[in-house]
């Protein structure tokens, strides 16, 4: 089935590790650049809402003819093509009618931001206390008749900073290792299907399934930990030397902030 595209990182734990390894768990309250807007707010916006239910309306017909291509495909490559044309299809289609109103959005947001002086905005969702909620004012841009100029200035720099998660994960090591991974849970998946299928009874099946999960949770420990780890170190060391006092996943990151995925990067691939 096609889908609409999220983010998906195996090394999405790591963002949560470095915002507890380099802050107190929360912006806090006397950072008076920091702002934050509750996205999911601005998202049950009529005019949001209305955007979803199109995309929703067209992803079920092209679910559909998605359906009966791959039926009558002749082998992987096949499938593999279709699936690839109509993710694209569904693509183009976001960009097409939701993309005006992300870019509205945005102009918004950096509106506010440069009237409250902000450095960068967050997502709500990460903010436990402190922070200023502009929210409000950025949905009475968004929804006002005027255009929206860009602001004049890029935004000051900022004391919180990010990381780039799917730019973390294009590093060889993590390449490699999300490869080797996914071959084995793979295999294993394949040789515990069978074996579930000869189980006799539930209880055998429990404790298949059981013995399936704890083989792949151990094979994450040996692959995936040490480059956590890595991650985490490499990130703090960055922070460190920037004067950072928090960091986060760039999907966190609203407006503003200081982008360190490229050093840490460049610290990973030593």
């Amino acid at each position: 089935m096609i889908k609409v595209k999220i983010r998906s990182t195996i090394l999405c734990a790591t963002a949560a590790l470095l915002a507890m390894s380099l802050a107190p768990g929360a912006i806090a309250a006397d950072i008076s650049d920091v702002g934050f807007v509750d996205l999911a707010d601005i998202a049950n916006l009529p005019v949001f809402v209305s955007v979803n239910r199109q995309l929703a309306a067209y992803k079920s017909q092209l679910d559909a003819q998605y359906n009966a291509q791959v039926k009558r495909a002749g082998n992987d490559a096949d499938k593999q093509r279709i699936t690839m044309q109509f993710q694209t299809q569904l693509n183009d289609k976001q960009r097409e009618i939701a993309g005006p109103l992300f870019q509205r959005e945005q102009l918004a947001i950096a509106a506010v931001s440069a009237t409250r002086d902000l450095s960068v905005v967050v997502d709500k969702r990460i903010v436990i206390y402190g922070g200023q909620d502009i929210t409000k004012d950025v949905e009475a841009v968004f929804a006002g008749p005027q255009s929206i100029a860009p602001p004049s200035a890029t935004p000051p720099p900022s004391e919180i900073g990010f990381v780039d998660q799917n730019a973390l994960d294009g590093v060889p090591k993590v390449q490699s290792a999300n490869a080797e991974m996914t071959q084995y849970q793979a295999t294993q998946r394949q040789i515990y299907a069978a074996r579930l299928a000869q189980a006799k009874s539930p209880t055998d099946k429990q404790q298949i399934l059981a013995e399936y999960n704890k083989l792949i949770s151990d094979k994450q420990d040996q692959l995936l930990k040490p480059l956590v780890d890595q991650t985490k170190a490499a990130t703090a060391d960055v922070a460190g030397r920037k004067n950072l006092i928090l960091v986060v996943d760039r999907a966190d990151i609203v407006y503003g902030g200081t982008d360190i995925t490229t050093d840490v990067q460049n610290e990973l691939a030593k």
